[in-house]
C-alpha cells in the first residue's frame, strides 16, 4: 500500500522518508494513505476474528486473534493522529497530534511484538523459531527507525530510515501470511489434542 501511495507523491522518497510522512498534515498523499488505511484496519480487525475463532483449544492463538484485533481497531486513531511535515516540526510547530502519533507507534509495535510472542507459543517449534527470529528483527529495525526520529523532527538528513522502517514493517506482514497459513492446516486437521500445536 505504501508503496502505491508514494508513488503519487513526486519527490517523496521511500528509502529517506518515514511511512508516516505519507499521511502528515499537508502532505499531498494523506487524503488517499487514510483512505486506504481504514481498508487495512477493517481487514486486519477482520483476520484478527478469523484467528480468534479458529479454533477454542489452542488458547495462545485465541489471544493471538484478540490482538490483532485490538491492533486493527486502533488503526482507526491514526487519522486523528497525525504527524506534521518535517519543515513544521523543526520550526517549534509540533502539536498533540505528533505526540499521539508516536504514543500510536509505541502501542502498535507493543501489539505486534506481543502476538508475535504468544504466536510462538500456539504451534510448533518451526513457527517458534521464526517468530522469535522475527521478533528480534522487529526489535533491531524499530530501534534503528526510533534512533533516526529526532532527526525527523529536525529536518535533517534520514537517508535510510525508510528503508528502516519498511523493513519493520514488511517482516512484520510476512509473519502475518505465515500465521494465516499455519491457522489454516490447524483447520484443516482434525480438531485433537495431537493435532494443534504441533503446525510448524
Amino acid at each position: 500500500m505504501n508503496v502505491f501511495v508514494a508513488m503519487q507523491w513526486e519527490g517523496y522518497s521511500s528509502a529517506s522518508q518515514t511511512i508516516s510522512e505519507l499521511s502528515a498534515i499537508g502532505a499531498p498523499t494523506r487524503p488517499l494513505w487514510v483512505s486506504l488505511g481504514i481498508a487495512y484496519t477493517l481487514l486486519v480487525t477482520a483476520f484478527g476474528w478469523g484467528v480468534w475463532g479458529a479454533t477454542r483449544r489452542n488458547r495462545p492463538l485465541r489471544v493471538v486473534g484478540g490482538l490483532m484485533m485490538l491492533y486493527g481497531v486502533s488503526g482507526f486513531g491514526w487519522p486523528f493522529a497525525p504527524l506534521h511535515q518535517r519543515a513544521v516540526l523543526a520550526a517549534g510547530g509540533g502539536t498533540l497530534s505528533d505526540t499521539m502519533h508516536l504514543v500510536f507507534g509505541a502501542v502498535t509495535s507493543l501489539l505486534m511484538l506481543v502476538a508475535m510472542g504468544l504466536g510462538a507459543a500456539a504451534f510448533g517449534k518451526r513457527f517458534r523459531l521464526y517468530s522469535i527470529a522475527t521478533m528480534v528483527i522487529l526489535i533491531v529495525f524499530s530501534a534503528l527507525t526510533g534512533v533516526d526520529g529526532p532527526r525527523v523532527a529536525a529536518n535533517l538528513p534520514t537517508p535510510w530510515v525508510g528503508v528502516w522502517e519498511r523493513i519493520f514493517i514488511g517482516v512484520f506482514l510476512l509473519w502475518v501470511v505465515v500465521l494465516a497459513v499455519a491457522v489454516l492446516r490447524v483447520r484443516a486437521q482434525p480438531l485433537s489434542s495431537s493435532a494443534i500445536g504441533t503446525t510448524g
